[in-house]
């Protein structure tokens, strides 16, 4: 491992990260709401980190990077974006310890959206809109961000892609690796600029606007009010909202192709069927349990009932109605929807709908064998036979996701959570999902979570937006050995 290799990328990562915060420099300029100089001061401390760890003495030849550089890079750099990210909430006063700030950081990038902030709407403007400017990065990827620059500066990048991207297999929409971000990022902010303007037509005004732009398409879920959408009380604006969610719960690479044409791709995606089906079919059989329980009309509980739906199994986390009111065949479906999340490729966090269908078709297919000994069936998606090494890769993801849901629920109920709060704030974080149940749940926060919880849901919020897999090796000591 070069450890001065790594040192060298991981500095530029955190020098643009320190030059990103002059947006909210700009806001609180306008504003003029006092964060300026805990702004500025977070902002040099930042680029002067990146550019020590980059400048700092020893060979550094990055024209190729292992795939055990990339998947440490892309650990390590999230980690010390965490912290660097952290810095304008605790010298702006916005969280009372550095560990607080640390865990909304690490929620911002992660796209979590779970928060420790008891006054949102006190928080000055420009706090929060770093606040959600850090989900709209962290919602691609800040490093698939960088890999149309890193080129530049003579760094390969696949490896990164690959350790970085949201995907069992990610693909390559075309054959340059900097072409490729550089389509992602095209569709990111296309579809951001057109959810800016349909909610300034709703009424929120454009600073709103922005702040949930920046937090819708991430699927990240912060909002700069206390009761989150609710505030505004609009079905325009839910609506609006719930699309962009769906739009961002959709693998990115089927926007790209959409917008070359192919119309009807999203439905011959089985993935991305598979993933509106369920959100339809959810949402229908939550809208009926709370129709006449909850809501005196069908279109009440439709409404309700598809934006906490999708808002959850997007892992997106806005919040329109206290779900822990509705009955309990309805909560059941929403903690379950903390499991499966939205597509691969997506912005979204969870399992992902990719891997449900094939650990269901490989159970499927284990059952024919067993009825069948001599046949021969195999695992396909869209046509093609998913190969083996995937299946592994798959059945191994979904094992240590819960075996590490198990783990962590213990030791955060250890610390004095009860069991549907430590449940719930466990499935929540390593989701990458926002609010849970019982004392994290819709209209609650994180804020009353022992200082040892918030270490450990932090460390799952990584894992949960890195896939497991990227940070879980680095704790394998093969890993470091030659």
């Amino acid at each position: 491992m070069r450890c001065r290799h790594l040192s060298k990328i991981i500095g530029i990562l955190i020098i643009f990260l320190g030059f990103a915060m002059i947006f909210p420099i700009l806001c609180s300029l306008v504003y003029k709401d006092g964060s300026l100089l805990s702004l500025l001061i977070s902002m040099g401390i930042t680029v002067v980190s990146g550019a020590v760890l980059y400048i700092a003495p020893g060979e550094a030849s990055i024209d190729y990077i292992s795939q055990k550089e990339g998947m440490a890079i892309v650990a390590v750099s999230w980690t010390c974006i965490g912290f660097f990210g952290a810095l304008p909430f605790y010298l702006g006063g916005a969280c009372p310890a550095f560990v607080d700030a640390f865990f909304e950081s690490v929620s911002g990038f992660t796209t979590t959206g779970s928060s420790i902030m008891t006054d949102i709407e006190g928080i000055t403007k420009s706090i929060l809109l770093w606040r959600s400017l850090i989900q709209w990065l962290g919602g691609m990827g800040i490093i698939v961000l960088s890999l149309a620059i890193l080129p530049f500066l003579g760094v390969g990048g696949m490896q990164l892609f690959k350790a970085e991207v949201p995907s069992p297999v990610p693909d390559k929409l075309s054959p340059r690796l900097t072409d490729s971000a550089k389509i992602l990022w095209l569709v990111y902010i296309s579809i951001s600029m057109a959810e800016v303007l349909l909610l300034l037509f709703g009424g929120m005004d454009l600073y709103d606007s922005i702040c949930h732009t920046l937090t819708t398409m991430p699927t990240g879920g912060f909002s700069t009010k206390n009761s989150s959408i609710a505030h505004y009380d609009s079905a325009y604006i839910d609506y609006v909202i719930l699309i962009f969610m769906v739009l961002a719960g959709i693998n990115f690479s089927l926007h790209y192709q959409m917008l070359r044409g192919k119309t009807l791709i999203f439905w011959r995606d089985s993935e991305c069927r598979f993933f509106l089906l369920l959100c339809i079919g959810l949402t229908l059989a939550v809208s009926f349990d709370i129709y006449g329980t909850v809501y005196d009309t069908l279109g009440e509980a439709f409404r309700y009932a598809s934006f906490q739906v999708v808002s959850i199994i997007t892992t997106t986390g806005y919040g329109t109605s206290d779900y822990e009111q509705w009955p309990g065949f309805s909560q059941v479906i929403i903690f379950l929807c903390m499991f499966i999340g939205a597509s691969a490729g997506s912005t979204g966090g969870g399992m992902k709908c990719v891997r449900i269908m094939v650990a269901f078709k490989y159970c499927s297919r284990e059952v024919f064998t067993l009825i069948h000994p001599s046949s021969v069936s195999q695992v396909k998606m869209n046509g093609n036979v998913v190969p083996g090494h995937v299946l592994r890769s798959i059945m191994g993801f979904l094992t240590l996701y819960v075996a590490i849901f198990v783990i962590c629920s213990m030791a955060v109920a250890a610390m004095g959570l009860d069991m549907v709060t430590a449940f719930t704030s466990v499935a929540s974080c390593l989701g990458n999902i926002g609010p849970g149940f019982g004392d994290v749940g819709p209209t609650e926060n994180f804020a009353s979570i022992p200082y040892g919880a918030k270490w450990l849901l932090s460390w799952c919020m990584l894992l949960g937006r890195l896939e497991i897999y990227t940070v879980i090796i680095l704790l394998a000591p093969e890993f470091w050995k030659k």
